[in-house]
């Protein structure tokens, strides 16, 4: 197994790896406070666009609340909008919409709440009440019994209220093919998607706030040592249970997870890239001896990354079908495809020709190409909803995100702009037939399916927000380039968005389409950027310091 920095804890010692100790925020403000600072989108042609992004801010500024003092949380957060719990990966996602309005709105801080919570083995838990700041007392393996998961075995949607004071005996229990001497705190159930370290450097891509990335960095990697300790197993890989994806046709083969497996790499591979900017500002520092530790650790991370796809690609691909799937305790794959196979992508996991097969499979319609893309469990697959089913079917906004941003990898940015506007104008409509945002879609209709949580402001908000101004008006921003993409496509009309920010500036942008095709724009900045324009076939770079105007042709 890879090596780590785990040590035996002496007691539930929370937060030592992260700086910030108590509270201390700015004030939070209301919607209406914040409107005339947010990015404010111009879409002519598309105004029910702009109701539908302006609805989500207003839903998502309801769900910021400044912590009690009881909960030990150290930031202002925007919650999950699920239940009295914030959660981990949602609050991950959520971050992801939540960079486009950063100085305005507590969204990568709310992280802060988990790393302050954090035991000195590194874990972190994947729930914590919100109000007390404890942990859900179902996942804690009080006892510090062998890896075990709580409501694997007797999983009901919905259902877990009513499972109570289960045996040892009776509990799902993976077989890790090696001796854990000292077992973790929580249950398997509590230690699922370690995407954080994505979604900060998701954040800094846009902010720019190499600080943020200091401050991160020891939790970051003591939470990937601890998983790497507690789940990995004699295959290679690593395991999950049914708190990964709820109620999956999946679950019953669990087994090593194709998702846990490739967002570990995802986690070595991002720590690498956090490291080398750290690294760069070491440099920069004079601060010789701490470059050369981030330096160790990032080839350790390499080495790391490196091992673990040569397991998932070894157990979990499968040449014949082109697809990857979870492995079954006896090293077996589980024959059901589900969209956990896409981590694969953002991890990096897969080769150009394992891309190809994946692609080929989102465009088939007997699996992922359904009316709504993308769902998360293949078409074809026994179990499937077509009306949603949570997880037996669902459009999930986290995990459409995460294949778009893994197509964009390989380079598939037309078959990943295709499903974001898919995805987005399927958001849309559902919000004008029902005056809301769902927690998920059905596959196979335009409506709300058998989604159960409507204002869902949480993770649902990205569509409306993140996909409209990146993939329907074009804008990404680079703050470690200082430069702002804008990629036009023909027949958009007018377009672009007021109070753009990124990397600390401010930006105007206006595009207006021409009789003769070509776009007219113009663009202001309170401060130096540098502007990619793209459309068509032709390019156009330059700074902006104040207003410019250009035109640009197909």
């Amino acid at each position: 197994m890879p090596t780590t920095n785990y040590t035996q804890p002496e007691q539930w010692t929370r937060g030592l790896y992260f700086n910030k100790k108590t509270y201390a925020d700015t004030p939070l403000l209301t919607f209406e406070e914040a409107r005339s600072s947010l990015p404010a989108p111009i879409f002519e042609n598309r105004p029910d666009y702009i109701e539908c992004y302006w609805r989500t801010w207003e839903i998502a500024y309801r769900n910021t609340f400044v912590p009690t003092k009881e909960s030990g949380f150290v930031s202002n957060f925007i919650d999950a909008a699920f239940n009295d719990k914030i959660f981990l990966w949602d609050t991950a996602f959520i971050t992801m919409f939540c960079n486009l309005a950063h100085p305005y709105i507590p969204g990568i801080r709310s992280l802060d709440n988990f790393y302050c919570k954090q035991l000195d083995d590194g874990e972190i838990a994947r729930e914590y009440v919100t109000n007390s700041g404890v942990e859900f007392y179902k996942w804690v393996n009080a006892e510090r019994k062998p890896l075990h998961s709580f409501f694997h075995n007797h999983y009901k949607h919905r259902g877990l209220a009513q499972i109570n004071d289960l045996d040892f005996e009776v509990m799902y229990k993976p077989d890790l093919g090696r001796t854990v001497e000292n077992p973790p705190y929580f249950r398997l159930d509590n230690l699922n998607h370690p995407i954080v370290s994505w979604a900060e450097l998701e954040s800094y891509k846009h902010t720019g706030d190499r600080e943020r990335l200091e401050l991160v960095w020891e939790p970051l990697v003591r939470y990937y040592d601890a998983l790497c300790y507690h789940l990995y197993n004699q295959f290679g890989l690593f395991v999950t249970d049914w708190a990964s994806m709820d109620n999956s046709p999946r679950n019953k083969y669990l087994g090593s997870g194709v998702d846990i497996s490739c967002e570990m790499v995802l986690v070595a591979r991002s720590l690498i890239e956090i490291g080398d900017i750290l690294m760069g500002k070491k440099v920069e520092e004079g601060s010789k001896e701490a470059a050369k530790d981030l330096e160790r650790q990032i080839a350790k991370l390499e080495k790391d990354a490196a091992t673990f796809t040569a397991a998932i690609n070894n157990f979990m691909w499968d040449a014949e079908t082109g697809f990857y799937y979870d492995v079954k305790n006896d090293g077996t794959r589980a024959p059901v495809k589900t969209i956990a196979a896409y981590w694969a992508l953002l991890a990096g996991v897969a080769d150009e020709s394992q891309a190809a097969k994946l692609s080929e499979w989102l465009n088939d319609p007997n699996t992922f190409n359904r009316t709504h893309r993308v769902p998360v469990c293949a078409a074809d697959e026994p179990g499937y909803d077509p009306q949603g089913g949570y997880w037996r079917g669902s459009v999930w906004a986290p995990t459409n995100t995460m294949v778009i941003r893994g197509l964009e990898k390989y380079g598939y940015v037309d078959l990943a702009r295709e499903i974001a506007l898919n995805h987005l104008d399927n958001v849309v409509q559902v919000f004008k037939d029902t005056g809301s945002i769902w927690e998920n879609y059905p596959p196979d209709a335009i409506d709300s399916g058998n989604a159960d949580k409507k204002d869902f402001v949480g993770w649902s908000g990205i569509a409306s927000t993140l996909y409209l101004l990146e993939h329907a008006i074009g804008l990404k921003g680079d703050a470690s380039k200082n430069e702002l993409t804008w990629r036009l496509q023909s027949g958009m009309g007018t377009i672009g968005c007021n109070q753009y920010w990124f990397a600390g500036k401010t930006m105007d942008l206006i595009a207006v389409e021409q009789t003769d095709g070509s776009y007219l724009l113009t663009v202001s900045s309170d401060a130096p950027v540098k502007l990619h324009v793209v459309y068509g076939g032709n390019e156009i770079k330059t700074e902006v310091n104040g207003t410019i105007e250009i035109r640009i042709k197909a």
